[in-house]
């Protein structure tokens, strides 16, 4: 009889976190823009539904400014971009 003996190897996945330094787009109310406008920029840039870029509309409208979208600044600066030459106030906080 043959008994051999097999050592278990135990070891351990060292996976690299990254954290990424996540921003807010930032839309501002203001009194030149409409909701139909406005809410049709959100769908197109920020690629909203109609119903979350109606929601995100009336935020801005009775808050004075809400956050559309969240990610990394390269992620969300042609986004600010496009609200913005569309007529639109935004920043990246």
């Amino acid at each position: 009889m043959n008994f051999s003996y097999k050592e278990k190897e135990d070891f351990a996945v060292l996976e690299e976190v990254i954290t990424e330094d996540l921003k807010d787009l930032v839309v501002y109310n203001d009194d030149f823009n409409t909701f139909e406008h406005v809410t049709n920029t959100l769908v197109k840039v920020c690629r909203h539904s109609v119903e979350q870029a109606e929601q995100c509309t009336w935020i801005i409208h009775y808050k004075g400014k809400c956050s559309v979208k969240k990610g990394t600044f390269d992620e969300l600066r042609p986004m600010k971009d496009s609200i913005c030459e569309a007529g639109i106030d935004a920043k990246i906080h």
